[in-house]
């Protein structure tokens, strides 16, 4: 085996301006990347460059020919249009220089109107290219909460910004619980994570919209417990005198990439019944509890949100789940209007299913069990295709008490939803799903040629 030494001062400068170099080339070769939405405007305005020169041209024609020998107008001219050169000469200079000068001039409106939107260290070529990759992506809504959407949602950001998060507004718990309680808002918990997913500055701004005011040491105990994210909501709630309208604001300050819309307007109460009769009421009671049978919400003249409805209409994939089945998924569905919705969509319907149970809501269960509760609550035919996991060997945490999901294929009947076997989860922990893989795994399957629906039968068109 070869060990090399260290390198010397002139190797280590050498290497470093080839590794400049290469960059510089890489950078150059990112601007002829098809689909940046540049070149084509750099030619219309090279067009337009080249019409004023012929313009100027016509103009000194005469101008020149017109003049007589000494007059001070031709010198003048002459030595602007560098008559004293010989003519191939004075065209190929000219010819440079205004391409200089274009190219120059174009680089720094261009950095100019895009400096205050990029980061430090991307690209301006790759930041271009990106977004508008982005904004070309698939028509992607999700419905859900907690932090199964929120994962699924900083997948999904870095392929496409046509994204709609529609979020439970049934939480009655912590922060959310105290200022539904004190304020009469609906909780805002979920659609805090929903919004530190999609922002544009995630990590930063992930960090501050769920920092939590400490008891204690001074702080001002009305503060304590509460997500600053909460507290913002709550605020433009307060100054815009509507929730929806105020998630929206929210959704503009913070630089959402997509939207995130609560599933109605007002706060909705969960309540469930369990197979020894038990009833329970509110999420924080029920995400606990062993053997629910069935769950519904009051009011029962909530109304869905009209943004929901219509990011439903015109989907292209529209996602249910991951996250609690009954606390998360199921709440935002029993809307009344959102099972409509889901029927009448063009959508592809995906069911993304849990990678491990929960303690108490789905212990023990499988993928059919999950779809069974789905087809209990009013559900059944509002999917089209099952997303599962298929990474058996993914690290297992010795101390987490949930287990995995167990994918059960016998018995399926005819007609029922396409079992799709996927790898999904991180390598590094078993029991929750990886953001990237997720994210591809949902576009692969956004392509209308692999899942489809006909006359109300599921197609399944390729493998």
């Amino acid at each position: 085996m070869t060990v090399e030494g260290p390198r010397t001062e002139r190797e280590t400068v050498r290497a470093d301006k080839l590794l400049r170099a290469r960059e510089r080339r890489r950078i150059l070769r990112s601007w002829l990347t098809p689909g940046i939405g540049i070149k084509r405007w750099l030619v219309v305005a090279l067009v337009g460059q080249v019409l004023i020169a012929l313009a100027v041209a016509l103009m000194l024609r005469p101008l020149i020919s017109n003049s007589r020998p000494g007059g001070g107008s031709l010198d003048l001219v002459s030595l602007l249009t560098l008559q004293f050169l010989p003519s191939e000469v004075r065209i190929t200079l000219m010819f440079v220089a205004g391409a200089i000068v274009f190219a120059y001039g174009g680089w720094r409106v261009l950095r100019a109107l895009v400096a205050p939107y990029q980061s430090r260290d991307e690209p301006l070529a790759a930041m271009l290219y990106q977004r508008r990759a982005r904004a070309r992506g698939p028509r992607i809504v999700t419905i859900g909460g907690g932090t199964g959407l929120s994962v699924l949602l900083r997948g999904l950001k870095e392929t496409t910004s046509n994204i709609t998060a529609v979020v439970t507004v049934a939480d009655d718990g912590g922060s959310s619980g105290k200022l539904r309680t004190e304020m009469g808002v609906p909780p805002m918990g979920d659609i805090r994570m929903c919004i530190a997913a999609l922002a544009d500055a995630e990590p930063a701004m992930n960090s501050l919209l769920q920092y939590r005011f400490p008891a204690g040491n001074g702080h001002d105990p009305h503060f304590a417990g509460h997500a600053f994210g909460n507290l913002l909501i709550a605020a433009l709630t307060d100054v815009t005198g509507d929730f929806e309208e105020a998630v929206r604001q929210s959704n503009r300050v913070l630089a959402v990439r997509g939207s995130v819309i609560p599933v109605a307007g007002r706060p909705i109460t969960l309540h469930a019944q369990l197979v020894d009769g038990t009833t329970l009421e509110g999420e924080s009671h029920i995400e606990h509890a062993k053997g629910i049978k069935r769950i519904w919400i009051t009011p029962e003249d909530v109304t869905p949100s009209t943004e929901a409805l219509s990011a439903i209409a015109s989907a292209d994939v529209v996602v249910i789940g991951p996250g609690s089945l009954y606390t998360s998924l199921l709440p935002p569905l029993l809307v009344p209007g959102m099972r409509e919705a889901l029927a009448n969509t063009p959508a592809t319907r995906l069911f993304v299913c849990n990678v491990a149970t929960q303690l108490g809501e789905t212990e023990g269960y499988s993928v059919s069990d999950h779809l069974a509760a789905l087809a209990a609550h009013g559900l059944s035919g509002m999917v089209d295709a099952v997303l599962v996991n298929s990474n058996t060997h993914a690290q297992q945490l010795p101390d987490d008490p949930a287990a995995p999901v167990t994918i059960d294929l016998a018995g399926r009947r005819t007609g029922s939803p396409r079992i799709v076997p996927r790898d999904v989860v991180d390598d590094r922990n078993a029991h929750r799903h990886d953001p990237r893989k997720l994210a591809a795994a949902i576009l692969e399957l956004s392509d209308d040629r692999t899942v489809g629906r006909h006359d109300g039968a599921l197609v399944e068109v390729r493998a």
